[in-house]
């Protein structure tokens, strides 16, 4: 194992990763959603799935929530549930865009009514939150406008900052509220929340316990990303990643799927910035299996993750502080290269089996023969999908 120093084992030892239990539902397009054969049909077949990914990989130990798609009779027994499968309920995730109020906004609404709706579903979900044991609630907003003169901005942005606070105001002394931004759909001419930038001015106006959420596939082609995520770390206001992957726009894509350097410069910022394995920055992911199955799809997204980690951890930090030093351009270059081009998964391999995980999950898992099983099993009912 002469890949990896001690330190970078240990360091990849304590990697976690959350997993979304939405990704474990069927999804599909804009146009279909795409049914499969044992697809989960509750929380707790979702969170047994995600329990396998963790299982085969020593990833994934906890499961975010959507409410209120995972909404339960009783959180104590789902959280036991949890348990019992070895994960535990992680981030909960509020809705406010699928009800017809919400049409033109929820937390930014111009009838106050609409707003105590969509702030009253927050303050239920913080206690769930408690019944839970979770730590963060995690806000995106699909509110916006169209067309120019159709909104207030700056009324919206107030609004916006008055609903926050209420909600921030019920928070437990142990949790946090992470906002995300997207920078256009489904409003196409603004978005309430855009960018990092109006996440941070919101966020840093509530307090300590309001964090920014990046989500990589929330950026405009050509965003350098990992510049966003080292001013975030420098800030002290980056609370969490959602990953994915995206070609044209938000495509929730198995991570590093569409551009595996990109994740890779993300993750040397994060480690750079003092942002790996510290419990402040949560890992998680957000994506939707079109066609791919679930459980093989988050395999391979944690495990992705897991590999350009091991590769920036082998970024020779001396050396291109160095070249940076003396504007050594091309030399500087050289060293960030390098460890992006090391094949890590055959030392990563050795290093699970010595563990006592397979050397390769994705073979493992598919060799397991668990697809077919729950197939068989789970025949009835209603299958959980966008909005389920």
């Amino acid at each position: 194992m002469s890949l990896f120093t001690t330190e970078q084992l240990a360091q990849l030892e304590q990697q976690a990763i959350e997993l979304p239990s939405w990704a474990f539902g069927n999804s599909g397009t804009r146009f279909k959603v795409f049914a499969t054969p044992g697809t989960p049909r509750d929380p707790f077949e979702k969170i047994a799935d995600a329990a396998k990914v963790h299982e085969y990989t020593a990833l994934a130990p906890t499961v975010a929530l959507h409410i209120p798609w995972d909404k339960v009779d009783s959180y104590d027994e789902l959280r036991s549930h949890a348990e019992g499968l070895g994960v535990a309920l992680g981030t909960i995730n509020s809705n406010t865009f699928q009800d017809d109020d919400y049409k033109f906004g929820a937390l930014t609404h111009e009838d106050a009514a609409v707003r105590r709706k969509a702030i009253d579903h927050h303050l239920e979900c913080i206690d769930i939150m408690h019944a839970t044991g979770s730590r963060d609630l995690k806000i995106w907003l699909a509110e916006g406008s169209n067309y120019p003169g159709q909104a207030d901005l700056r009324g919206r942005q107030d609004r916006l900052h008055e609903s926050l606070s209420e909600i921030y105001a019920r928070l437990g002394d142990e949790q946090r509220l992470v906002l995300e931004y997207k920078f256009f759909e489904p409003a196409f001419y603004h978005t309430d929340v855009p960018d990092w930038g109006t996440s941070y001015a919101q966020v840093a106006a509530l307090g300590d316990k309001a964090m920014v959420c990046l989500d990589t596939g929330h950026h405009a082609p050509g965003t350098n990303i990992e510049f966003i995520v080292m001013q975030l770390l420098r800030l002290g206001k980056l609370g969490s990643f959602d990953f994915n992957s995206r070609f044209y726009a938000d495509d929730d894509l198995i991570v590093g799927a569409a551009d595996p350097f990109q994740l890779f410069r993300i993750v040397f910022e994060v480690i750079r910035g003092g942002g790996l394995n510290n419990p402040d920055v949560a890992f998680m992911l957000d994506q939707c299996h079109n066609v791919e199955d679930k459980i093989p799809g988050q395999i391979r997204s944690v495990l992705n993750v897991q590999e350009m980690t091991a590769r920036a951890l082998l970024v020779d930090g001396e050396a291109l502080r160095a070249a940076q030093r003396s504007g050594d351009v091309l030399e500087a270059n050289r060293v960030f290269m390098d460890a992006f081009y090391t094949d890590v998964r055959p030392a990563l391999a050795e290093w699970r089996e010595s563990r006592g995980l397979p050397a390769d999950p994705m073979a493992a898992f598919a060799a397991s023969g668990h697809l077919a099983k729950i197939a068989e099993e789970r025949v009835g009912g209603v299958q959980a999908g966008w909005g389920a």
